[in-house]
């Protein structure tokens, strides 16, 4: 078995007091994170709204070691930059094929850890999906790791819910694991695109259908290079659906 990496005592007192102060100011619904194998590398593929839904996974899913790519821009902030060291946040220069970031990306599953990707590669906002980006193919081509969709929603308006005092929703749904599966033929740009596309609409089909954005009209597309996978009761990924 992989060792785990165990969180230092800064960053588990650090984790409970983000988990403890986000449910004053949030509505979460979170059940669905049970779902999250609690060993063995795994992506997370995952749309992107706005900086709630970092903290809130990151410290439900605690203690399962867990890393992903945050915009290098964040460490310009000291604080900031801070935090996702000590959350082990992986920096990445966005709009460039960063290959330092791929590798410590490709370490981390080595090591057996989630690494969380959002292929829409920036923040949207208002929710509702952006077209994909196809760096998370690469990744999980390379390491064989499966992928693991999964959405938030309801946060969009958290500057309202806060100017009314209202508890701010936050939805958490979490989807079926798969891995990529491209029998025989080689894999150009066009099959990487294709393959981006079908891991965003698994991530659509968790999202309610006003939320689902350049995927609203292909949600009943059938997946032709995804592999549905199931987990046994050790949670490894090892039976495959036919």
């Amino acid at each position: 078995m992989i060792p785990q990496t165990v969180a230092s005592p800064i960053t588990r007192f650090l984790n409970f007091v983000i988990k403890q102060g986000s449910s004053i100011v949030l509505d979460i619904e979170a059940y669905e994170l049970n779902k999250v194998p609690r060993t063995g590398p795994l992506i997370i593929a995952t749309n992107h709204v706005n900086f709630i839904e970092v903290p809130v996974v990151y410290t439900h899913l605690q203690p399962r070691p867990i890393t992903g790519l945050v915009k290098v821009e964040t460490w310009n902030n000291p604080l900031m930059g801070l935090l996702f060291d000590l959350w082990d946040g992986i920096p990445v220069r966005r709009g460039e094929a960063d290959i330092t970031a791929a590798k410590r990306c490709l370490q981390a599953l080595r090591e057996g850890k989630i690494v969380a990707i959002a292929p829409e590669g920036t923040r949207s906002g208002d929710g509702r999906l952006r077209k994909g980006n196809a760096g998370i193919v690469f990744l999980a081509l390379k390491s064989h790791a499966p992928i693991l969709p999964l959405a938030f929603y309801g946060a969009e308006q958290y500057l309202q819910d806060l100017r009314s005092f209202n508890k701010i929703p936050f939805r958490v749904r979490v989807g079926q694991p798969f891995i990529i599966d491209v029998p025989n033929e080689p894999i150009n740009q066009k099959i990487r695109n294709q393959i981006t596309d079908e891991i965003m609409i698994q991530i659509a089909l968790l999202l309610p259908p006003s939320y689902r954005g350049y995927y609203a009209d292909r949600v009943h597309e059938k997946p032709q290079f995804l592999k549905p996978i199931s987990l046994n009761a050790e949670n490894s990924f090892l039976s495959s659906r036919n």
